[in-house]
Formats: structure tokens, sequence, C-alpha cells
């Protein structure tokens, strides 16, 4: 699944549009590598995001299309951002 269609449909970014300009911008890493929006998202790569001065991790646990809200949030595990951050980004 491409990185801006992943991070949209696990509601980790809202918008893809969104999700394509941060990746543009070289704001997230997949496996600690630099991501563009068309990059593949498999199971079990780490997502690395840097929202202004937040960084957070996130585990890919499944691929899905188009999940319902409720299904979204176990698409991902959070791994934290060593800064305390255990509820993910502020949205």
């Amino acid at each position: 699944m491409r990185l801006d269609k992943f991070l949209k449909s696990s509601r980790l970014i809202k918008r893809r549009t969104v999700a394509k300009e941060v990746s543009d911008a070289g704001r997230i890493l997949i496996n600690d590598k630099v991501a563009k929006p068309g990059s593949e998202v498999k199971v079990g790569d780490v997502l690395t995001i840097h929202y202004g001065q937040r960084t957070v991790q996130a585990r890919v646990l499944q691929l899905l299309e188009n999940p319902r809200k409720d299904q979204a949030e176990s698409m991902y595990e959070w791994l934290g951002d060593g800064r305390g951050l255990e509820e993910g980004p502020e949205t």
C-alpha cells in the first residue's frame, strides 16, 4: 500500500494531500529511510513521523483499504517518541 494512502486510512494523518506534503518534505521515514508518498508500506515496517517539534514512531500491523474509524487504530501500534508521548499525535 502507498505511504500516503496508509497514513490517511490509518488516520495517522487526516488527509491524503497532507500526508503527501509531509512525506515530500522528507519528514516521514520507513525503517529509518526517507520515504516518498508512493513508497510501499508493508506489515512490520516502522514509520517515523516528524510533527513539528515531535517525532513519533508506529509499527504497521495490518493493511486495510477502507477501514471504519474503529478499525483504523488496529492498523498500527505506537512505539512512542522518546519524549514520553504514549497516546500518539494530536490531530
